[in-house]
């Protein structure tokens, strides 16, 4: 989107430093390497500051590759090759406010999800079915945090009807921005669990700290969520709420990458296994009837859903199966995953699982948890990478290998393991466990 001075002005508080030239409407960038000095378009370069990282270090190189102008925190340093200089106290503020007035602007119906697992899911399946009716936008990948809010709204297309955003966190506080900015019609969490437990401590701090997704909902707006005290005990949020119950789940019907149920007498079907993700469409299906969508839509758009990358993505080399849904991992997470392909896939059967990160300083019980929980299995071949996932199997019965890198896994695998196996692989991103796959392709 193209702004005017005055809008920007208006917007961010900016003075300006420096003029020359200050006609015309401009389009906003924060990446020098998406500048072209030959675009017509006039272009503002807006440098990011982080903990490692400050964009105010390619001003110059901004300019050199075609901005006509710049942000800058600092106000006693101008280059005058710029057509006008403009000056801010925080560049990310002013981003967050220059999104906002574009969320404003175009005036979409936005849904806003987090979770300690399952949101990009939820994200996708709700975009699914969203799309079936409407012009619908939202977050690419995980880019959930401000400066990925940021780019979801400024990539929106002016005729957007509904934007779904996904909303990630590390601390307290960082939802709520988040949530302030972006002004969501309807607020979703899909669970709250361990995950980043080593940065808030406990997961009483986990809760609060995704309850602020409320912070920005609006006041006529819908809050949807499981049936949680954790989330009921924490929610600040006087608008309507609704709490989806598994219990009212009936007729579930699974097998390898498919799922039945019916919910409130209508039956939908999945193309992906595991309770976990009927879970994630219950919060879809009350979000979607909270949006005017037919309920054949909503059906079509639940069986038309399809894993991303690194969520229970199927690969078949030399004999074997792979599902990798190593894209994140903590314990319940972990134990929902492992309990769906145990049931599910028949032997023979092979769990590689790696290091589940950030869990504090009682990462190494929750490690022996899922080695506890995996004792009530039998027939399957267990083998664990890292130095934490050791724990696991030194707290399982199943037979199993420790490893220490994703290699001499790989090659065990493939001297080793059954031809016509199933192999699970679940870690946190960290461990790279997509590297497993591409190992046993190649040797």
């Amino acid at each position: 989107m193209k702004f005017t001075l005055n809008e920007i002005i208006m917007c961010t508080d900016a003075q300006i430093l420096f003029e020359k030239d200050t006609d015309g409407s401009f389009e906003i960038s924060t990446d020098t390497r998406k500048l072209q000095k030959d675009n017509p378009e006039k272009f503002i370069y807006l440098p990011l500051r982080g903990e490692n990282y400050d964009g105010h270090n390619f001003i110059d190189k901004a300019l050199e590759m075609g901005a006509c102008a710049y942000f800058t925190q600092d106000k006693f340093k101008v280059n005058k090759n710029a057509d006008f200089v403009l000056y801010v106290e925080n560049s990310l503020v002013a981003y967050l406010r220059l999104a906002n007035y574009i969320r404003n602007k175009i005036n979409p119906k936005i849904v806003a999800i987090t979770g300690s697992s399952g949101k990009t899911t939820t994200k996708e399946m709700l975009f699914s079915v969203l799309s079936t009716k409407y012009k619908t936008h939202k977050t690419l990948l995980n880019h959930n945090n401000e400066i990925g809010l940021c780019e979801t709204l400024f990539s929106m297309p002016e005729d957007t009807d509904i934007a779904v955003v996904e909303m990630g966190m590390r601390n307290l506080g960082e939802i709520e921005l988040l949530s302030s900015y972006c002004e969501p019609d309807i607020g979703i969490i899909t669970n709250i669990g361990s995950a980043h437990v080593e940065r808030l401590g406990n997961l009483k701090n986990i809760a609060v700290a995704k309850c602020e997704i409320a912070a920005g909902l609006k006041k006529d707006g819908v809050f949807i969520s499981p049936d949680s005290s954790k989330i009921k005990n924490n929610l600040n949020y006087e608008g309507e709420k609704i709490f989806t119950r598994f219990a009212n789940v009936a007729n579930v019907k699974m097998s390898v990458s498919h799922s039945e149920f019916s919910y409130e007498g209508v039956n939908y079907t999945l193309n992906v296994e595991g309770d976990y993700n009927i879970e994630n469409a219950l919060l879809v299906i009350e979000a979607a009837k909270k949006l005017n969508v037919e309920i054949q839509n909503i059906q079509k758009g639940l069986l038309d859903y399809k894993p991303i990358e690194k969520r229970w993505e199927v690969t078949k080399i030399k004999d074997l199966t792979f599902i990798n849904d190593s894209y994140n991992a903590n314990p319940e997470s972990m134990k929902a995953v492992l309990k769906t392909f145990l049931s599910i896939y028949k032997p023979p059967l092979v769990l590689v699982l790696g290091n589940m990160g950030e869990l504090g300083k009682d990462e190494i019980a929750y490690h022996k948890e899922i080695g506890e929980f995996l004792c009530s299995y039998k027939n399957v071949k267990l083998l664990t990478v890292g130095n934490l996932a050791k724990y696991i199997l030194r707290s399982s019965t199943l037979e199993g290998v420790e490893f220490e890198t994703n290699f001499e896994c790989a090659k065990y695998i493939l001297n080793n393991i059954e031809k016509g196996s199933t192999i699970l692989l679940k870690a946190s991103r960290a461990m790279k466990f997509e590297e497993i796959i591409e190992m046993v392709g190649r040797l």
